[in-house]
C-alpha cells in the first residue's frame, strides 16, 4: 500500500507528469533491443501528446539524431528546436510545399508517383535527400508493386532525387503471430531489391515500436519507435517491458454519502444500489480522460487513492470525475485528497482498454489544460 500520491500544485484542475529519465530509459531499452541498427524517434502529434521540446531536446542529449513527424509544420517546429537533426516528414510533401521543406531543411518520405515528380520538380540546383515508403500491406500510404514497376520501366523518374532510406510500415506488429508480420518482411525484402537495382545499396527501415520486438530480422539499419518511448505496451498480449512515463493526478473537490434511489452523473444512467460514498474529482474528458472509460465496463475502470484502487461511477463529464470510495478508508474519504489517474497504479493502456481504444490516442488526446511538470533530464 502506498502512502500518498504526488504533490499537486492547485486544488481545482489536474496534473500531468512527464518523466524525462522514463523515456530516456526507454530509449536506451530500445537500443539494447537493436544493437546493430540505428534508433530514430516518431516525435509527431506534439511527441504523442507530451511536448515536443522537451522530449526531442532529451532524445537528441541521448544521442538519437533522426527524427519522424508527420506534416511539415511539425518538422518547421522542430527545426527551430534541434537545428541539427535529420528530421523525416512522413506524410511527405504536397504541392507548392518543396521550397518549405528546403528552406528548413526536412526529409521527405515520397509515397507516390505524384510525390516523386513534385520532388523532382524541386528548385534547381538543390539537392536533398528523400526517403521512399514501399506499401507492404498497410494500403494507407507507399509505393505499392504497381508503382515500382513504373520505376523499374522508366528509371529516369528518379533522376536528380537522391533516395537515402527505403521504408515501410508494419500493419499488425502489436500481435507477434499474426501472420501478416511475415509476409510484410517478405515483402519489404522483395520490393527493396527491385528499387536497389536502380539506386544502389540503401538504408532500410521496417520496425515501428511493436515491431522492435518481433526480433532482429524486422531491424534492418533503422527503427522508428515512438509510443514505446513514452511507455506505450507494445503487445497487450505480453508483459510491457516499458518504463511509465506520464502521471496525471487531481484532487477531490467533494465527498458525499448517496442511497437508493438515487443516480450519479448525466442521464441517470448510473443507479444506486447501496449507501456509497461518492468523491468527485476535478479532471474530466476535457483533460484526456475518455467519456467512455465508465460507460464501456460498468464502473470496472479505476483511478488510485493513497494507493488503493476505487473505481468510477457514472458518466465521465467534461470537467469532473466521480468515484466509488466507499471502501476507502476515512482519512482519504476527504475533499483535497489527490488522486492518481494515470500513474503507477493506472497505466495509459489499462484505461485505454476500458475505453475501446489504444495507449496511443489516450497520450495524443492530453487536454492542453493540464498543468505539466517535467522532471528529470538534463537541463
Amino acid at each position: 500500500m502506498v502512502a500518498g500520491n504526488s504533490t499537486i500544485p492547485g486544488e481545482t484542475g489536474a496534473t500531468l507528469i512527464v518523466d524525462r529519465d522514463a523515456i530516456a530509459r526507454n530509449y536506451q531499452l530500445l537500443q539494447g533491443s537493436c544493437p546493430h541498427a540505428e534508433i530514430g524517434a516518431s516525435v509527431k502529434a506534439d511527441a504523442y501528446g507530451l511536448g515536443l521540446a522537451p522530449v526531442a531536446r532529451l532524445l537528441a542529449q541521448q544521442g538519437c539524431r533522426i527524427f519522424f513527424v508527420a506534416t511539415p509544420d511539425e518538422g518547421q517546429q522542430l527545426r527551430e528546436i534541434l537545428p541539427d537533426a535529420e528530421i523525416v516528414v512522413l506524410n511527405g510533401p504536397g504541392r507548392d510545399e518543396a521550397g518549405l521543406f528546403l528552406e528548413a531543411g526536412l526529409t521527405p518520405a515520397l509515397n507516390s508517383l505524384e510525390q516523386i515528380k513534385l520532388w523532382q520538380d524541386r528548385p534547381a540546383g538543390d539537392v536533398a535527400p528523400a526517403y521512399l515508403h514501399l506499401d507492404t500491406g498497410m494500403n494507407r500510404l507507399g509505393l505499392d508493386s504497381s508503382d515500382i514497376d513504373v520505376l523499374v520501366a522508366d528509371p529516369a523518374r528518379l533522376r536528380g532525387i537522391e533516395i537515402s532510406t527505403v521504408m515501410s510500415h508494419l500493419a499488425c506488429a502489436d500481435t507477434p503471430e499474426h501472420e501478416m508480420n511475415r509476409k510484410q518482411l517478405d515483402r519489404f525484402r522483395a520490393l527493396r531489391d527491385r528499387i536497389e537495382s536502380l539506386t544502389g545499396p540503401l538504408r532500410a527501415s521496417l520496425a515501428n515500436s511493436p515491431g522492435i520486438f518481433l526480433g532482429s530480422e524486422f531491424h534492418f539499419d533503422l527503427t522508428r519507435p515512438g509510443a514505446a518511448l513514452y511507455g506505450i505496451s507494445p503487445s497487450l498480449e505480453r508483459p510491457n517491458p516499458l518504463h511509465q512515463v506520464i502521471e496525471i493526478n487531481a484532487k477531490v473537490l467533494q465527498v458525499r454519502n448517496v442511497d437508493t434511489p438515487m443516480t450519479v452523473g448525466y442521464g441517470a444512467a448510473h443507479r444506486v444500489e447501496k449507501p456509497t460514498r461518492i468523491a468527485t474529482v476535478a479532471a474530466g474528458y476535457a483533460d484526456g480522460y475518455p467519456r467512455a472509460a465508465a460507460s464501456r465496463t460498468g464502473g470496472r475502470m479505476h483511478a488510485s487513492i493513497a494507493g488503493y484502487n476505487v473505481p468510477l461511477f457514472g458518466r465521465v463529464s467534461m470537467d469532473l470525475i466521480t468515484l466509488d470510495i466507499t471502501e476507502l478508508p476515512d482519512e482519504f474519504a476527504v475533499a483535497g485528497q489527490p488522486v492518481e489517474l494515470l500513474g503507477p497504479h493506472v497505466t495509459p493502456d489499462e484505461l485505454a482498454t476500458s475505453a475501446g481504444t489504444i495507449g496511443y490516442e489516450i497520450l495524443t488526446g492530453l487536454g492542453n489544460r493540464l498543468n505539466r511538470i517535467y522532471k528529470g533530464g538534463q537541463s
